[in-house]
C-alpha cells in the first residue's frame, strides 16, 4: 500500500492517497473549491482556470481540479491573490456571456451565475473591453437550442459528447477570441450525426444548451376546453423530479407526482410502465420468434442478436453509424409511442372520444423523446401519436408556475385503463432494467417457472459498470419450447453511446455469442436522461438506481405478464402479442407475418 502523502491545506493538515488532486484533497477536507469546467464524469482539463488555488513556494497559481498533491505542499485557497484572480476570471466570463439572466430559461439553475453571485459580481469591468457579438441561436432541432452567447467555451459539451457518447457532434473551432463550440462545418445540430441525447445540455454550466421546452403549448392545450388532454410519464421522472421539488435524490414521489399532474389540469393522468409492461410482451415474443427463426428455420433473413428499441437516442445512433445492422432491432416501438397510438385508438374508443380531439403528452427523462415523437413514422394511429413530450425539469417548472406546494401533496393514483402497471415495467428507468423485466416474462413463458434468480432480482444485469453480460440457461422447457432446451440465453447490457460503440464492434467481428441486447444510450440509463434534474453525477445515479429497485420491490405484481390490464388490452383490442393489429399500431414496420 502507497505511502500517504503530508499537506496543509488553509493551515489544517491533511494526509492523502498518492495521485489525489488538490481539489479532491480539499473537498474530503470540507473546503469548497468553486469549479466551471470541472465534471465528475469527465477527464480532467483545467480550462476555465476558476479553481485556481496558491501553493506556497510557487510563483503562479495552479489549478486545483489538474494538479495532484505533492509532499508537504502547502495550499492557500482563499489568499487576497486567490480571491482577487477568481474575481477577474468570473468578471471575464460574463464580459463574454449573455447576461439577461431573467430571460434565459436556465435562470436559477445556472453555475456560472451561482458563481457571479456567491463573488457578488456588482460590476462588469472588463464589459468594456470585449465588444458583445452578434450570435445567433439554433433552435432548427425538436430536442436541444444552441445558443453560442451564453457559452463560455468551458468545453464539457465536447468532453461529454467524445467520452461518454463517442460521438463528437461538438468541437472546438478556431482560436483567441474567435475560439467557439460548434459542430461539423459549424451546421445547425439538426444537420449533424448527433442522437439527441441531451448529455451536453446535462453538463452544460450555462444556458448555452438547453431542451426546447413546449411548456406553453401543454399549457395552451390544458386551457382549452374542447380538447381532451391525456398524460402519461416514464418510470424514471418518479424518482428524478423530487430534486427539483425541495426532496433529496433517490426519493421516489410517485404518487405526489400523480397527484400534482391532477392539479395541473389534465383530463387524465396514466402510466408509461403500462406500454412497459406492453413492450416486454411484444418485444419477448419477437425475442422467440427470432430464435426460433434461426435455431429451427434456419433462416438466414432473421437476425441475432436482437437489439431493445426503447431508447430513441441509441436508435439514433445505430441509424448513423450502424445502418448495416438495423435488422437487428427489434422493430418495437419505445413506450411512450406505443402509449401514443393508443391514446387515440385504443382509449378514445374505451371512453368514447374523438382521437381528433385528443391531446397526447408524455413527461420524459430524455431529450431525444422529443426527437422521437416527432419523427414522421410515430402517426400509426391516424394522427401524430405523441403531441408534446416534455421532460422532468419542464414538468417541475409547471407544478412551480402553478403554485403547487408538492412537498405537502398527499398521494394519488393514476387513473385506470393504461394506468397500472408492475415492477418489471418500473426497472425500465435503470440500465438493464428491460433486460431484466424480458427474462422474467420470457423464462417463465418457456418453461412454466419462474425465473432463477432469488426474488426475481437478476443481479448480472444490474450495475453502473459500461457492458454487463449474463447468461441464462433454458432447462426443461414447455413442450412448444422444447427447441430451447439446453440453450444457453446470452445477455449484453450497455450504456452511454461509447460502451454501445464496443457491444456492436463485437457484434460486427462476429466473436459475439449474444442472443439479445439492452442498449441505453444515457449513463446510467433513464435515470441519467439528458431531461433529468441537474446536477448529475455518479453518486445521485446510485441514489436513483436504487429508488428504481426499491419501487420494484414493492410492486404487487413484478411480472409483465401478470399486468391484468395488459391482460384485458390483447383480449379486448389487440388480440395477441404480433399480431397483425399490434404490428400496425406497435411496432415500426408492419408486416403479416405467421402466428406463433
Amino acid at each position: 500500500m502507497a505511502k500517504k502523502i503530508k499537506i496543509s491545506i488553509n493551515g489544517i493538515f491533511v494526509e492523502v492517497e498518492p495521485g489525489t488532486t488538490i481539489l479532491d484533497a480539499a473537498r474530503n477536507a470540507g473546503v469548497i473549491i468553486p469549479t466551471l469546467c470541472y465534471h465528475k464524469d469527465l477527464c480532467i482539463a483545467g480550462n476555465c482556470r476558476v479553481c485556481m488555488v496558491e501553493v506556497l513556494g510557487q510563483k503562479r497559481l495552479s489549478a486545483a481540479c489538474a494538479t495532484p498533491c505533492e509532499e508537504e505542499m502547502e495550499i492557500l485557497t482563499n489568499s487576497l491573490k486567490v480571491r482577487n484572480s477568481r474575481k477577474h476570471i468570473i468578471e471575464l466570463l460574463l464580459s463574454e456571456h449573455n447576461s439577461d439572466c431573467t430571460r434565459c430559461y436556465k435562470n436559477g439553475n445556472c453555475e456560472l451565475q451561482e458563481l457571479a453571485s456567491e463573488y457578488k459580481i456588482m460590476t462588469q469591468d472588463f464589459i468594456r473591453l470585449v465588444p458583445f457579438k452578434n450570435y445567433t441561436i439554433d433552435k432548427f432541432s425538436p430536442s436541444i437550442i444552441k445558443d453560442d452567447s451564453k457559452c463560455v467555451r468551458c468545453q464539457r459539451c465536447v468532453r461529454t459528447c467524445a467520452e461518454l457518447q463517442g460521438i463528437n457532434a461538438l468541437t472546438v473551432a478556431h482560436k483567441g477570441d474567435q475560439m467557439k463550440i460548434t459542430t461539423f462545418f459549424e451546421k445547425q445540430i439538426n444537420d449533424v450525426v448527433c442522437s439527441t441525447c441531451g448529455q451536453c445540455i446535462n453538463h452544460c454550466p450555462t444556458g448555452a444548451l438547453v431542451e426546447k421546452n413546449y411548456i406553453e403549448e401543454v399549457w395552451d392545450a390544458i386551457s382549452d376546453k374542447s380538447r381532451h388532454v391525456v398524460v402519461q410519464t416514464a418510470p424514471a421522472v418518479r424518482i428524478g423530479l423530487g430534486e427539483e421539488l425541495g426532496f433529496k435524490p433517490g426519493t421516489r414521489v410517485t404518487g405526489k407526482m400523480v397527484a400534482a399532474l391532477k392539479r395541473l389540469g389534465f383530463d387524465a393522468v396514466m402510466d408509461t410502465d403500462f406500454t412497459a409492461d406492453l413492450t416486454i410482451m411484444e418485444e419477448g415474443t419477437e425475442l422467440l420468434q427470432r430464435l426460433k427463426g434461426v435455431l429451427v428455420d434456419h433462416n438466414p433473413e432473421i437476425k441475432l442478436p436482437m437489439a431493445t428499441s426503447c431508447s430513441p437516442g441509441w436508435i439514433k445512433y445505430v441509424e448513423h453509424l450502424f445502418p448495416d445492422y438495423l435488422s437487428h432491432l427489434s422493430s418495437c416501438k419505445s413506450p411512450q409511442q406505443m402509449f401514443g397510438a393508443l391514446a387515440k385508438t385504443y382509449y378514445a374508443k374505451a371512453r368514447n372520444l374523438d382521437p381528433e380531439k385528443i391531446v397526447s403528452v408524455s413527461v420524459m427523462p430524455c431529450t431525444a423523446k422529443k426527437f422521437e415523437a416527432s419523427r414522421p413514422e410515430m402517426h400509426d394511429s391516424g394522427f401524430r401519436d405523441v403531441d408534446y413530450v416534455l421532460t422532468t425539469r419542464e414538468l417541475a417548472i409547471m407544478i412551480k408556475q402553478a403554485g403547487i406546494d408538492f412537498m405537502k401533496l398527499e398521494d394519488a393514483h393514476f387513473d385506470r385503463l393504461m394506468g397500472e402497471s408492475t415492477g418489471a415495467a418500473v426497472i425500465f428507468g435503470a440500465t438493464g432494467g428491460v433486460m431484466e423485466a424480458a427474462l422474467r416474462t420470457v423464462y417463465e413463458l418457456v418453461t412454466g417457472r419462474e425465473v432463477p434468480f432469488e426474488n426475481l432480482d437478476i443481479t448480472p444485469v444490474r450495475g453502473m459498470e459500461g457492458v454487463r453480460e449474463a447468461t441464462v440457461k433454458i432447462e426443461n422447457p414447455l413442450k412448444e419450447w422444447a427447441f430451447l432446451d439446453g440453450i444457453e440465453l446470452k445477455c449484453a447490457v450497455a450504456h452511454g453511446l461509447v460502451n454501445a460503440k464496443k457491444v456492436m464492434e463485437a457484434v460486427r467481428s462476429g466473436k459475439s455469442e449474444y442472443h439479445f441486447i439492452e442498449i441505453m444510450a444515457c449513463p446510467g440509463g433513464c435515470l441519467g436522461g439528458g431531461g433529468q434534474p441537474i446536477p448529475t453525477s455518479p453518486e445521485i445515479r446510485r441514489k436513483r438506481a436504487e429508488a428504481i429497485y426499491a419501487e420494484d420491490a414493492g410492486m404487487p405484481i413484478r411480472k409483465s405478464h401478470q399486468n391484468p390490464e395488459i391482460i384485458k388490452i390483447y383480449h379486448d383490442f389487440l388480440d395477441q402479442p404480433m399480431s397483425e393489429k399490434s404490428h400496425h399500431l406497435l411496432h415500426t414496420q408492419y408486416t403479416p407475418r405467421e402466428r406463433f
